[in-house]
């Protein structure tokens, strides 16, 4: 087969030096790459880095070249899919927006490829409304939008901002073109994800949830569409948008979780429970604020009582032909404690991670282990996303051994 073809554009930002080194893991894995430059960018890496680690001429800006005069047109035609990383909050409000003032963002509207944006900016340029509105129309229009990372920022601030690692950025490309269309080897095929944490009323202003953020259940949604699922997401309250193509239920307690995952069981081949369900509810929730002083007794004594378990009641109704994969959350023995899950459970497999020290909640890479029947297989870091497509991957194998 012939290599995909990834246009990459690269914007004017610090993280535009990355760009070389998302080129060449997309070159490391099977792609030919081009390049198209904004001017901005050309003041933090030269055409010349790109023309050499591409072996092609490199666009640059505006309609510069007398042998071509419609460059974009060309450009967006070779294109398997349009990557831009780094994107600036300048350039994804362009794209949001439809103007198309240079040679990168008249290619994009030219493109009818796939397209993959990867956002780098400062934190709070990042976290400003227009910056997500903007990316969030985008989304709605089919845009595949990775997450900033959070970390140290070169401006000398942290928080989320950060272009995704190289290696990530390029499987994530690699992931969305092998699921593009009818080849995805999820084609077909229906999976449910339930994803973050649910929440239980203490009062009318107090609730018990846990830490879950939805991170690693999103990403296991997004990496089913990205390979051609129909992929429904059954989310707990999270700080995260939709991924593109994916039916988002949302729900806020553990019976609401187990309602809305039952509709979609029954039809799913693959069943990922990612979401935190808590354990324990108040027995006796009360609809008014209890207060300090007239309350302290029943503050003091809150009663619980058991949550439904999701994962085990929906999966005691497997039927042949679906895989059930569960998820757990452990402190100490979590190879042990997670084939102890696997068998009370009823899944076909347990992805287990160790939590302490405040590792796993939040974060965007994993250190998991997959426990299966047939053993603990003990998996390196990796991106969330990188780990959903591992976990898919094990899925479609089961599918396809029946």
């Amino acid at each position: 087969m012939s290599k995909p073809h990834v246009l990459l554009g690269v914007t004017g930002c610090i993280a535009a030096y990355k760009a070389a080194e998302v080129l060449r893991a997309l070159q490391k894995r099977g792609a030919e790459v081009r390049v198209v430059m904004t001017r901005q960018a050309a003041e933090f890496v030269g055409p010349a880095t790109f023309r050499a680690l591409a072996d092609a001429p490199v666009g640059v800006g505006g309609f510069d070249d007398p042998q071509d005069a419609i460059p974009h047109i060309r450009a967006a035609e070779w294109a398997d899919l349009l990557l831009v990383a780094p994107c600036t909050a300048n350039v994804a409000a362009k794209l949001a927006h439809g103007i198309a003032d240079d040679l990168l963002t008249s290619t994009a509207l030219a493109c009818t490829a796939p397209i993959m944006v990867a956002p780098a900016m400062n934190v709070h340029m990042y976290e400003a409304a227009a910056t997500q509105a903007n990316l969030a129309v985008l989304r709605e229009r089919g845009v595949h939008v990775l997450d900033a990372e959070s970390g140290y920022l070169a401006c000398g601030e942290a928080g989320p901002g950060r272009l995704p690692e190289p290696a990530a950025v390029a499987d994530a490309v690699l992931a969305l073109l092998e699921g593009n269309g009818a080849g995805g080897d999820l084609a077909g095929r229906r999976v449910l994800v339930t994803a973050g944490p649910t929440v239980e009323s203490v009062d009318a202003v107090r609730f018990l949830s846990n830490r879950s953020s939805g991170k690693m259940g999103y990403a296991v949604a997004e990496a089913a569409a990205a390979r051609g699922a129909d992929v429904t997401l059954v989310s707990g309250p999270v700080a995260l948008d939709a991924p593109s193509g994916v039916h988002r239920v949302a729900v806020g307690t553990a019976d609401e979780m187990l309602a809305a995952a039952r509709a979609a069981f029954d039809g799913a081949d693959v069943a990922v429970f990612a979401a935190a369900v808590a354990d324990r509810r108040p027995a006796r929730p009360v609809e008014r604020k209890l207060k300090k002083g007239a309350d302290d007794a029943a503050l003091a004594a809150i009663e619980l009582e058991p949550t439904p378990d999701v994962l085990a009641t929906l999966a005691a109704g497997k039927q042949p032909g679906q895989f059930v994969v569960g998820f757990a959350a452990e402190t100490d023995d979590v190879a042990a404690n997670a084939a102890r899950k696997l068998e009370a459970k009823g899944a076909d497999m347990v992805v287990a991670n160790d939590v302490s020290d405040g590792k796993a909640f939040g974060a965007d890479d994993n250190e998991a282990l997959l426990v299966t029947a047939a053993g603990v297989e003990p998996l390196p870091p990796m991106a969330k996303r990188a780990l959903a497509d591992v976990i898919l991957d094990r899925a479609v194998a089961a599918l396809a051994a029946g």
